[in-house]
């Protein structure tokens, strides 16, 4: 079971990494600011923000037979001053795309704030923890490609 689940982060990664092939991954924690819980949990609740799901596979009824993990993609639009709260993703690999606009996210393994620009895609894996904020006088819309898991978290952040 665990093979199984490895293959199919592995063909969900590739999957997405070649939608987004040729983007500059995002911006990075800066050398010497990385480390371990080097920023604090931020908001714990959505403000500003709209999380639209687009689609869902159930990787179950695929060729990959992994249970109880759907693959799915969302549209998030962050107004000015916009929250996606404080989230974890220990268990829910993603890939953020942004069409427009910029974020800043404020990531549990980095001692400074990074900015991420339209056009950019960035990873989120296990170690992940994090939040974003639309700190741009102008609306950010993300692109957000996850493989779910806990279906409490369907509608979650």
């Amino acid at each position: 079971m665990l093979n199984r689940t490895y293959r199919t982060v592995f063909i969900a990664g590739a999957i997405m990494a070649s939608l987004l092939a040729g983007t500059a991954f995002a911006g990075e924690c800066p050398a010497g600011k990385m480390g371990v819980d080097a920023t604090k949990p931020g908001p714990m609740q959505p403000s500003g923000v709209t999380d639209n799901a687009l689609a869902s596979i159930d990787l179950s009824q695929t060729s990959v037979a992994v249970d109880g993990r759907d693959l799915r993609l969302r549209r998030l639009v962050i107004e000015p001053g916009g929250v996606v709260p404080w989230h974890s993703h220990a268990d829910r690999p993603a890939i953020i795309y942004i069409v427009s606009g910029s974020v800043t996210e404020y990531a549990s393994t980095c001692a400074v704030p990074i900015v991420h620009n339209a056009g950019d895609a960035t990873p989120e894996m296990r170690g992940t923890s994090h939040w974003w904020k639309n700190t741009g006088s102008e609306t950010a819309v993300l692109l957000s490609a996850d493989i779910l898991h806990d279906p409490a978290d369907q509608n979650a952040m």
